[in-house]
């Protein structure tokens, strides 16, 4: 894990104690929820020096640009993950496009595997596509192939830590050497492992985006993302970002993100989703901790069924990822796992029998999710695309929550009993 060695504190306890940007009038120990559009200034230099940012102290002036609830979430992550800047944004697909955005340019490549998220996988393909960045599919698994796709337009190489459903793991370390000495970004969707299990700068990472509604948003209380700089990539190298001046602490990528682009697009959070998250942060590691332990309890009893075909999660013996999800997460790679069936037919019988575990989309949230990935998320993309994805029909993903172990075994035991 990151640590803030100033402090010398523990993970947990670097979340909870980190202190407000300004002193609450009030002294509350939790930020409240500055639910409000403006904020007030004394006199007409006042809000000029605000806008300006020619303050010590940066003052809120409009919440689609900042607001203290959202600060205060940002500060927590920060002081998680030992980032140099970090925004967080409406949604994890606003992490992901504000990124994006900000480095990507006509006749710009973005170098990735087809195995994603299937909105990730639509942004590059079709919306990116359009403005004439073009996207470039590789096998993670080869570092030679990356190689090979990378040139003097390419502004990322671009991963899921975990990617979901397909559960690989690229080796970042690994990668990382090559895109160093390449001047190329390593961009990645950490979402499936949180700070508390993975040290993003340790692997290489120069920018991480996480969807928080997942595990920091504290049970699926509410939607956001976030962006995060490490500050360990020189943007002189990027032919967008090479003109931007550093300025306030930042790297060009931050300066570009906050100051223009995040602006532009205004996917702001909503700063009572900051708050719920930034409590939810204070519970990351306890939570994190139990739902892996039941993900791998609940992984190998599946594997021990003899109707599931197949079972799918990194700490598993027969997961070929198991040697890198050990190095980079120390062999814990947290609440999510995939089985397969006989059949797409046994998948949707199994799915509409079970009681306990809910039929919805989502991962992290406290209650055990499952979804066909093939029939939903995939739903709308052609045959040949889904092949292209690696997308199977008799899969099922499911996200294991804060339930006992004992019940979920119990549930899944009724679901496939006389399955055929």
């Amino acid at each position: 894990m990151a640590q803030n060695d100033s402090q010398n504190k523990k993970f947990s306890t670097r979340i909870i104690s980190e202190k407000f940007n300004k002193q609450d009038v009030h002294g509350a120990i939790a930020m409240p929820v500055y639910r409000n559009a403006a904020f007030e200034f004394s006199d007409s230099e006042s809000i000029a020096a605000a806008f300006q940012y020619k303050e010590e102290v940066a003052s809120h002036t409009y919440t689609r640009i900042t607001n203290p609830s959202v600060e205060n979430l940002e500060r927590k992550m920060k002081a998680a993950s030992g980032a140099e800047n970090v925004m967080v944004v409406a949604s994890g697909m606003a992490a992901i496009s504000n990124t994006f955005l900000t480095i990507a340019y006509a006749g710009s490549n973005i170098v990735t595997s087809p195995h994603l998220f299937g909105n990730t996988f639509s942004l590059f393909k079709f919306t990116l596509a359009a403005f004439g960045v073009e996207v470039r599919f590789v096998n993670t698994d080869n570092i030679e192939e990356i190689a090979s796709a990378i040139d003097e337009n390419t502004c990322a190489f671009f991963c899921e830590l975990i990617t979901n459903p397909h559960l690989e793991i690229a080796d970042l370390p690994g990668i990382s050497k090559v895109l160093k000495g390449r001047n190329v970004p390593m961009i990645v969707d950490t979402t499936i492992i949180p700070w508390c299990g993975f040290d993003a700068r340790k692997a290489g990472v120069d920018i991480e985006v996480v969807s928080t509604t997942k595990y920091i948003s504290g049970g699926a209380t509410t939607i956001g993302g976030a962006i995060l700089d490490y500050g360990t990539f020189d943007w002189a190298h990027n032919k967008r970002l090479a003109a931007v001046a550093h300025k306030g602490g930042m790297s060009q990528f931050s300066f570009k993100l906050k100051r223009e682009i995040a602006r532009n697009i205004g996917a702001a959070m909503d700063p009572e989703a900051a708050y719920l998250q930034a409590l939810g942060m204070e519970s990351l590691q306890l939570r994190y901790e139990r739902v892996s332990a039941s993900a791998y309890e609940l992984a190998q009893f599946l594997s021990g069924q003899k109707e599931v075909v197949k079972v799918g999660y990194p700490k598993l013996e027969s997961s070929p990822y198991k040697k890198i999800s050990d190095d980079l997460f120390s062999g814990n790679p947290g609440a999510m796992l995939t089985f397969s069936l006989e059949s797409k037919e046994a998948c949707y019988k199994f799915m509409d029998r079970l009681q306990i575990i809910r039929r919805a989309t989502n991962l992290f949230d406290n209650k055990t999710l499952i979804i066909h990935p093939e029939s939903t998320i995939y739903g709308t993309f052609s045959p040949e695309l889904k092949e292209v994805m690696g997308i199977e029909n008799n899969l099922m993903r499911l996200s294991v929550g804060l339930e006992d172990v004992s019940d979920l075994q119990a549930d899944i035991i009724q679901a496939l009993k006389d399955l055929k």
